[in-house]
């Protein structure tokens, strides 16, 4: 058999969920290269046909000029206003720096320890 063949063949099992757990590296490795990629595409095409979900016919190499053009756009930042900020802060006082609910989860257990020590008389 026509390695070309064994490879679409591989390919539009995979598609349709019929690839044995053995040929599945195979499969893969195929979808590497261009042949594995065009009859990838293919098959996809010819199912979206079946079903009425055909798309509009590109130009050859349409999604390499878009991947090309995507990765040279720089990414996109969002700035932070001032009122986000803040209300970030407000709603976690434990993220600065102290005053937080670890310190008034300690204060039952600091009035313990005050009352249980012993008053120290000054002797003058």
């Amino acid at each position: 058999m026509d390695t070309h063949k064994k490879i679409r063949e591989h390919i539009s099992a995979l598609i349709d969920g019929e690839l044995s757990a053995t040929d599945l590296e195979l499969a893969f490795a195929a979808l590497e290269g261009a042949d594995g990629k065009q009859a990838w595409n293919t098959y996809h095409r010819i199912g979206d046909v079946l079903r009425g979900q055909a798309t509009p016919e590109l130009s050859d190499g349409f999604a390499a000029r878009l991947a090309a053009r995507l990765a040279a756009e720089p990414a996109p930042v969002r700035r932070v206003k001032a009122a986000e900020e803040k209300r970030v802060s407000e709603a976690s006082p434990s993220l600065q720096g102290g005053g937080g609910s670890e310190q008034k989860a300690m204060e039952p257990a600091a009035a313990v320890v005050a009352r249980s020590k012993p008053a120290i008389a000054s002797v003058s």
